[in-house]
């Protein structure tokens, strides 16, 4: 799997969160669902209108792996340090991340990344996933289209 390695100064994100669970793979039905009920409620649509130079978020966070469960949030950047918007705000702390890109339709081509990320790269790389949220980045256009590209950041340390 082909990623590049970046290092990222903490930032701020400004969005909504959910709790997803993750019993019996709950979270491949219910984040889509969650972007499904965002992007008609207009709840994404405001989000972007916070900022529309930023590209939208999903950020997976606050891992509870003994209540089988986190937090996923639907968010931009909030490089405007933004207050009173309606939405939350939470720190991304700075780390380094390793960098996937997915193309193809959404859900199934970015589920697939992730898939192969745990099963087929992590275990080789050398890195291990570190404490810190993992980050999906949607670019404009249709992720319906067989071409669309989004990308998927998942945060790492060496192996010691």
């Amino acid at each position: 799997m082909d990623c590049r390695i970046v290092k990222k100064e903490a930032f701020k994100v400004i969005g909504k969160v959910s709790k997803v669970s993750t019993k019996g793979g709950a979270e491949l039905r219910e984040i889509p669902e969650l972007w499904d009920k965002c992007n008609s409620d207009g709840t994404c649509q405001r989000i972007c209108s916070i900022d529309h130079r930023q590209n939208i978020l999903g950020i997976c966070m606050d891992f509870e792996h003994d209540k089988e469960q986190f937090s996923y949030m639907i968010a931009i950047e909030d490089i405007n340090n933004l207050q009173d918007t309606g939405f939350e705000t939470r720190e991304i702390p700075a780390g380094t991340w390793a960098v996937f890109t997915s193309v193809g339709s959404m859900p199934n081509a970015i589920q697939t990344v992730w898939e192969k990320i745990f099963k087929e790269w992590l275990p080789t790389s050398g890195f291990k996933h570190a404490d810190a949220p993992e980050l999906e980045v949607y670019f404009p256009g249709n992720p319906s289209a067989q071409d669309y590209k989004c990308e998927i950041w998942i945060p790492i340390i060496k192996n010691s």
